[in-house]
């Protein structure tokens, strides 16, 4: 009788450790947070660029690091996150790209080599392996540059765009101000502002060849742009007209099939355009006047969209970007020195603001990549 009491006791014992262990286990599990880079203009109280740690279920950002770059305004990760390519955007001779190895445990980064640009105004960048490309607004012009060993190389124009729209001041000279592939990396297609087209190019990965232009609305403005993951729809910005052009997309092909405004004040300041990791929701920002995000839901069989709202934001929303989650969608605020954080409605698309505003100076882009232990994203 002794023995049985003596092994219900060490029976209990091992019972209350192991719920111990499990409690215990469960608070040391890592929330689901990815890192974040964000990119700024450095003319007043920035310093460069900065490092986050983003909680995608609280909504919460903690600063990791900081490198000290002159006007790091844009960037991009490469495929595995290791390394940051980032653009010093200052219209002179200190336009540069520069390639960052990246910290995916603590938000270090370290600089590994630059390349100056002797084309004014690189403002957004598309990375291949061992090619990265940039778009240059102030020359209008598109640059591609090599990679070996982390070192780039070999400098040269693609094209230079047009100009002559209808806006005889911001259209007066070649501006070009992003540049993407096409989702099976065959076509590099590029943003003629001054010109109102796209800009078609083939891509083999040694080579570009097979220029071919496709007009768009005149006095449009063309911007940013982004592909459906079907590769079936390219949705654009325009950021004189303030209007999304839906265009269908086949084989390198692209045809117009809608266009619809995303304000109601003609601010002639449209930027950034992102669509949900699902696809169902558009998001386009404004700037200049009734600073916001426009929202549309979207016909994935078609590709139409709607307008379904309008989320007010703080002073010129040049970039904003969605995590990787669908959760919250993260807003550049450069004229007041933050970045908004707000809650997707994952049915709805509607925003709402989480009030936990990310203090940086002059944040003018936002890059996302998983952390080492981040939660796989449905």
């Amino acid at each position: 009788m002794r023995t049985n009491k003596i092994w219900i006791v060490i029976y209990v014992a091992l019972w209350l450790w192991g719920l111990q262990s499990c409690d215990n286990h469960r608070t040391s599990t890592p929330p689901d947070e990815i890192n974040m880079v964000v990119g700024t203009y450095t003319d007043t109280i920035s310093e460069g660029l900065y490092s986050f740690r983003f909680d995608q279920t609280s909504g919460k950002a903690t600063s990791m690091g900081l490198i000290r770059l002159a006007n790091p305004s844009y960037l991009t990760f490469s495929s595995d996150g290791r390394k940051i390519y980032v653009i010093s955007e200052s219209n002179d001779d200190t336009d540069a790209l520069s390639v960052l190895t990246f910290n995916k445990k603590n938000g270090a980064m370290r600089f590994v080599d630059s390349l100056h640009i002797p084309f004014a105004g690189p403002c957004y960048i598309e990375a291949d392996t061992g090619m990265i490309f940039t778009a240059n607004y102030g020359e209008g012009s598109i640059s591609e540059f090599l990679v070996r060993n982390n070192k780039l190389d070999s400098i040269r124009t693609l094209v230079t765009g047009s100009y002559g729209g209808p806006d005889t001041i911001r259209q007066a000279e070649p501006h070009i101000h992003c540049v993407r592939f096409s989702p099976k990396h065959d076509y590099l297609f590029a943003t003629d502002f001054s010109g109102d087209q796209l800009l078609r190019f083939s891509y083999n990965r040694q080579r570009i060849k097979e220029f071919k232009p496709f007009p768009l609305h005149i006095d449009a403005g063309p911007r940013h742009f982004v592909f459906n993951k079907e590769g079936t729809f390219i949705y654009l910005m325009n950021e004189l007209s303030c209007r999304v052009t839906v265009l269908r997309y086949k084989e390198g092909n692209v045809e117009t099939i809608q266009e619809i405004n995303t304000d109601t004040v003609n601010a002639r300041g449209g930027a950034d355009i992102h669509l949900s990791p699902d696809g169902n929701f558009l998001y386009a920002s404004n700037r200049l006047n009734h600073d916001g995000i426009a929202i549309f839901s979207v016909n994935k069989a078609n590709g139409l969209i709607k307008k379904v709202g309008y989320q007010t934001t703080y002073r010129h929303p040049r970039h904003f970007n969605i995590t990787p989650n669908g959760k919250y969608l993260l807003c550049a605020c450069r004229d007041d020195n933050r970045i908004q954080v707000f809650k997707r409605d994952e049915t709805t698309g509607l925003l709402t603001d989480t009030k936990q505003d990310i203090q940086v100076g002059r944040p003018v882009c936002i890059q996302f990549t998983d952390t080492l232990y981040a939660k796989p994203h449905k």
